[in-house]
């Protein structure tokens, strides 16, 4: 009991200590605004961009004096956090503010705290990244790529490699997992897509949730579940790191590329903060640094929600999602 408490404790002041960090938070008013789309009642659209414009009262722009960043939830946050802060460290010398690295443990959490005006820069996964733009403000902008021009994942479906499985079909009855209900290529895109094959996930099988692509991966490799669809990013990195043997698996099934993971903004940060911040982001080296090894690409590519996210809001449309919290 006490080591409970002191574990409930310690988690507490963190989180309250990156939480104050922000030092200023999104005041919750609603602006009289001519368009809106699918955004929350706080945000307006007039431009038509999708994403949340600045807002029209300049009193109300934040220049924190630490910016709180966060990247998506991951099975080893402080492993994250060691690769990140060189890029962490230029953010702050190009901006002039100090810079936290924020852990978060699920997409909700991320969300919520944008909302609330204490996260200020985000690398959020493609799922999540609607609900983000529609229920926090966020702004995505960037997106990991080559240096020409190219990006994107793609969703495999891994089996065993001693399964008798070889085609999409041949899991119909058999134990799936899925990654997470807003997971684009865990959730979303299969419970789209995979009907065109014949396979209707939630009917032709039942859906497992693991939790993440890590755990779907592993679970594979130990055959605990006879097939999943993953993040072929992950899993990719995953196995450059060792934490399976590619061998042990098998790809059934590969779709077209999906954007990655987006960086993004509040919508409500100063503009002259906000071109700091995108000037970090295009100018960070990322040869030779812990996340050109990690991600293993060149650079920061610019996005924007409308284009790249075209697809992604598309398979969202047609398994009815409605950007809500309870929805992520």
């Amino acid at each position: 009991m006490k080591k409970l408490f002191l574990v409930s404790l310690l988690l507490l002041v963190a989180t309250t200590f990156v939480f104050a960090a922000g030092q200023q938070e999104a005041p919750v008013v609603e602006e009289e605004c001519t368009n809106r789309g699918l955004l929350d009642t706080l945000y307006c659209d007039e431009n038509f961009d999708l994403v949340a414009d600045p807002p029209k009262d300049e009193s109300k722009w934040l220049d924190p004096d630490t910016l709180i960043f966060a990247y998506t939830p991951v099975e080893d946050p402080a492993v994250y956090q060691d690769i990140w802060q060189p890029f962490l460290d230029h953010l702050a010398e190009v901006t002039g503010k100090k810079v936290r690295f924020f852990s978060v443990d699920s997409y909700a959490a991320q969300v919520e705290a944008m909302r609330a005006g204490r996260l200020h820069i985000a690398g959020i996964s493609t799922g999540p990244t609607p609900f983000a733009v529609n229920l926090a403000g966020y702004v995505p902008f960037a997106i990991m790529g080559g240096a020409d021009g190219q990006f994107g994942y793609t969703l495999q479906v891994y089996v065993h490699a001693d399964s008798d499985l070889y085609e999409l079909q041949d899991i119909k009855g058999k134990r799936v997992a899925h990654t997470s209900p807003t997971s684009n290529s865990g959730n979303m895109a299969p419970s789209a897509l995979f009907p065109d094959y014949g396979v209707t996930p939630g009917v032709d099988y039942e859906i497992e949730f693991s939790g993440s692509h890590e755990n779907s991966a592993l679970g594979v490799v130990a055959k605990d579940y006879d097939a999943a669809p993953v993040a072929s990013e992950v899993v990719d990195r995953m196995a450059e790191r060792g934490l399976f043997d590619p061998a042990d698996v098998r790809i059934i099934f590969e779709t077209d590329p999906f954007p990655t993971t987006s960086y993004g903004y509040a919508h409500n940060l100063h503009p002259d903060l906000v071109a700091k911040i995108k000037e970090a982001f295009f100018t960070f080296p990322f040869a030779g640094t812990p996340l050109g090894d990690e991600f293993a690409v060149d650079g920061f590519i610019e996005i924007t929600y409308l284009d790249q996210w075209a697809q992604i809001r598309k398979i969202n449309e047609m398994n009815g999602i409605e950007y809500t919290f309870e929805g992520l």
